[in-house]
């Protein structure tokens, strides 16, 4: 913020609130206020006062009724009001960064509804302050290298999805719809992640599920069953308090063909070659450079048709971004998700999905669930 010559931050989008603040809000109106020097003050609707006095790393929490008798206007605008009342009341108005370039954010506690911005927001700060300027790049470039406590909680969430990935080994049977292994995996981690080891309030998953045929990129979970003596992929995204885990893991109730253990060879060895970039200092493009290069000499020129490495933490997905013409570095204390993997026209196919931490000695995965699944 010195370097930008920013004397506050007033971020509202769920994820930066748990990244400056400590507080995970329940619906997405909440605003804090992050001075460049003291402390930052919470606008949070009222009856989440409590939870962000215990959470928050401020005692300074104002409140906004979320229905006001008097004043019809949408419970976001009474928040901005009082947040824009905290800059004038700490004289933080000459220079004022806000998200202008949000491309995504995460769901609050509530639903997975993000609630996003209006016009009237960015134009509110216009007419407020002397000078109001994007804080998204420095945002993006201070979440991208990771604190200990954001490390410690995103192997919380891993073990919720381990506990998770082994219930599902235990209980996957030829014939389940895909479905229903998708809502075992969803409800044994909010189950289980409530209250885990005394450590989590909230814990969340998501899946998608495809088996053998079914195995499609970009496409949604099915009644579809599952196959035997084929892949059931699961993709799934763990939550626990704000933070994320990304992976992709595999199932095979019965004994794969050899044409989908040959490829289960080719991405475990496009990830492995790919890992040997993970060092500080290492180029980001060369991570999707050595990815795609590997699995075109294997015969999968042009694949696949989505990302294979991004960064993950108060989000699912978050930059950096692996893509050819990526600019930027690893760095140590980034944390990204590698997911290769390759499908058939006909459909099948396979994906593999670990979160790695990069360290000065190389990659560390966060996880511990296989991706060899045979």
């Amino acid at each position: 913020m010195a370097e930008e010559d920013l004397d506050a931050l007033v971020v509202r989008s769920p994820d930066n609130l748990v990244y400056l603040t400590n507080y995970w809000c329940m619906k997405g109106y909440d605003l804090a206020v992050f001075p460049r020097a003291g402390d930052p003050t919470l606008v949070v609707v009222a009856p989440q006062r409590e939870d962000a006095a215990r959470t928050g790393w401020t005692d300074d929490v104002r409140t906004f009724r979320h229905y006001d008798p008097d004043d019809p206007r949408p419970p976001a605008d009474r928040a901005l009001s009082l947040a824009l009342g905290v800059v004038a009341e700490r004289d933080l108005g000459r220079r004022v960064g806000v998200e202008m370039n949000q491309n995504a954010q995460s769901a609050d506690r509530m639903a997975g509804e993000p609630t996003v911005y209006t016009l009237g927001y960015f134009d509110a700060f216009r007419g407020a302050v002397r000078e109001v300027v994007d804080a998204t790049a420095l945002l993006v470039r201070a979440r991208s290298l990771k604190t200990a406590q954001e490390i410690e909680r995103m192997k919380l969430a891993q073990e919720l999805a381990t506990l998770g990935l082994e219930h599902i080994g235990s209980h996957i049977r030829p014939g389940m719809r895909e479905s229903e292994v998708g809502a075992m995996f969803e409800g044994f981690v909010h189950e289980t992640g409530i209250g885990y080891k005394s450590k989590i309030e909230m814990a969340r998953a998501f899946t998608l599920v495809w088996s053998g045929p079914g195995i499609k990129t970009f496409t949604a979970t099915g009644h579809r069953p599952v196959v035997e003596n084929e892949p059931t992929l699961l993709e799934i995204w763990v939550c626990a308090d704000g933070y994320w885990t990304d992976l992709t893991k595999n199932f095979c109730p019965g004994v794969l063909s050899p044409r989908y253990l040959e490829l289960l060879d080719l991405l475990l060895h496009a990830r492995d070659r790919a890992l040997e970039v993970f060092r500080p200092g290492g180029e980001i493009a060369e991570v999707d450079r050595v990815i795609r290069a590997t699995l075109a000499e294997g015969g999968y020129d042009g694949q696949p048709d989505h990302a294979v490495a991004h960064g993950v933490g108060a989000r699912a997905h978050e930059p950096p971004w692996a893509h050819l013409a990526s600019p930027g570095l690893l760095e140590e204390r980034m944390v990204l998700a590698v997911e290769p993997g390759a499908y058939w026209p006909e459909g099948g196919g396979l994906r593999l999905e670990d979160d790695y931490l990069v360290t000065e000695s190389g990659p560390e995965r966060l996880g511990t669930f296989r991706d060899d699944f045979r």
